[in-house]
């Protein structure tokens, strides 16, 4: 389970109206009927929210853009919330896009769970957000991805070939077409990610199951009168605001764990170390506790995680200083070199 929180930016500025990112969600909906698919594909998926399935893309765009009261362009007015199950998790699922909308519902009542935030004096509940999701079934590999990044070298390779032959055809240099284009051939059979036989590059959909959930969520309560930021630096605590105590704060730590705990209890997931947000967490500001803890697990659940670990690119945590993530990766990537050896080592057949 991979999730991020993250507000919509410009620039310097936040985004103004969700529009955008309302239309870039809608965009797997381009070209689909109901029904029209063959068996097995998924159709149309409708945005939703705690109490309505087809919600129109036009009607999001009109409640959060008009949810933003005394809010600057300094501020963001919405926030995206993605929500990645790993490809164990959704092997778990019977019907992915019911189960993840049923998922989310649950998820969104441990979202405002998370709030350390009173509203008239009680707890923020489900019904003081104004939240729309989104089921999605493709994903398309991105220039962070660190399939891309492997393929790099090779790519450049290509592109400068490509960029000989379209000089020769256009008569400003010399040179045989023929050897060069087997050059080429070979460059893209010898690059170290493939996927069904081709090279992996930018924009090239993802094989297997990728479906995930988008939620846009506005920064203001239902009642556009209350600020709910979930990009908070604060976890819990007070502070005065025309003479009264406000309470404050918003607990990633608690929503993450608690979204990871939902899934498990909704779906009777046994969820290993290696796939935990606090293993993940652990890794990335500890590798040394991350490791130690590795290697206490008994031989069978131990093995599962580095399978896990070596299918994976364990993901960053948005929350860490890039130094640090660049650091445990550094030490990620030389104790990856070794995972093959532990695997082969336990006696669980992988």
């Amino acid at each position: 389970m991979y999730i991020t929180i993250t507000p919509q930016k410009l620039g310097k500025n936040y985004s103004q109206s969700s529009a955008d990112f309302v239309g870039y969600l809608e965009k797997e909906n381009q070209g689909l009927e109901q029904g029209a698919l063959p068996a097995g594909k998924a159709g149309m998926e409708h945005f939703f929210n705690q109490y309505d399935d087809e919600i129109s893309a036009d009607e999001i765009v009109k409640e959060i853009d008009g949810n933003g009261a005394k809010l600057k362009k300094t501020e963001p007015k919405f926030y995206s919330i993605t929500v990645s199950p790993s490809n164990h998790e959704l092997n778990r699922l019977q019907n992915s896009s019911e189960d993840l909308k049923r998922y989310t519902r649950e998820l969104m009542k441990d979202y405002v769970a998370s709030f350390n935030r009173e509203i008239n004096g009680r707890q923020v509940s489900i019904d003081d957000i104004k939240y729309y999701a989104k089921i999605e079934h493709q994903r398309c590999f991105k220039g962070t991805d660190w399939q891309i990044r492997e393929n790099q070298s090779f790519a450049t390779k290509i592109l400068q070939i490509k960029t000989e032959i379209r000089k020769i055809k256009e008569g400003r240099t010399e040179g045989n077409i023929k050897l060069l284009q087997n050059k080429i051939d070979r460059l893209e059979k010898k690059a170290p990610q493939q996927q069904d036989g081709q090279r992996i590059v930018q924009g090239m959909p993802k094989a297997g199951n990728q479906s995930h959930i988008h939620i846009i969520v506005s920064r203001k309560d239902a009642s556009n009168t209350f600020s709910l930021s979930p990009g908070s630096k604060h976890k819990a605590s007070e502070v005065e605001m025309h003479g009264k105590k406000v309470k404050r704060g918003f607990d990633r730590d608690q929503f993450f764990d608690r979204a990871e705990k939902i899934f498990d209890r909704t779906f009777a997931y046994q969820r290993n170390f290696a796939e935990t947000y606090k293993a993940r967490k652990d890794f990335i500001k500890n590798p040394k506790i991350y490791f130690a803890s590795l290697m206490k697990l008994p031989i069978n659940e131990r093995a599962i995680a580095f399978r896990m670990m070596k299918e994976s690119d364990i993901p960053m945590l948005p929350s860490i200083p890039v130094s640090q993530a660049q650091l445990a990766m550094k030490v990620f990537n030389r104790l990856r070199r070794g995972v093959d050896i532990a695997i082969k080592s336990s006696s669980i057949g992988i």
